[in-house]
């Protein structure tokens, strides 16, 4: 089985063919092909290809399957004796991807 480590926004990502990954949010229409060319490592059988940092040549080919959010964070900020109390939120936006090939 043929799998690569890529990085993407400072985040390291496990791709195999065929599976998917969340990575950050970036602008890209659902359907669209996108190049990941940030190949750490490259494995299939008893090959194993490793880049210092980065394989030359080598690139995972994705398609765009989705744009999603990440679960609600809640953010409590209290000061006891003060009367100060302030609650929020965040969700994470994600780019989910389907691997499609891995070359190199």
């Amino acid at each position: 089985m043929k799998f690569a480590i890529v990085e993407d926004g400072g985040k390291q990502y496990k791709a195999f063919v065929g599976g998917t990954i969340d990575v950050d949010h970036f602008q890209a229409e659902i359907g669209e092909e996108v190049d990941l060319e940030r190949v750490l490592l490259v494995a299939e059988a008893d090959k194993v290809t490793i880049g210092t940092p980065f394989i030359e040549g080598a690139k995972v080919q994705a398609k765009v399957l989705s744009q999603i959010k990440g679960n609600k964070i809640v953010v409590f900020k209290y000061k006891p004796k003060q009367r100060y109390r302030v609650k929020s939120g965040h969700r994470q936006k994600y780019t989910r991807l389907m691997i499609e090939t891995i070359e190199g």
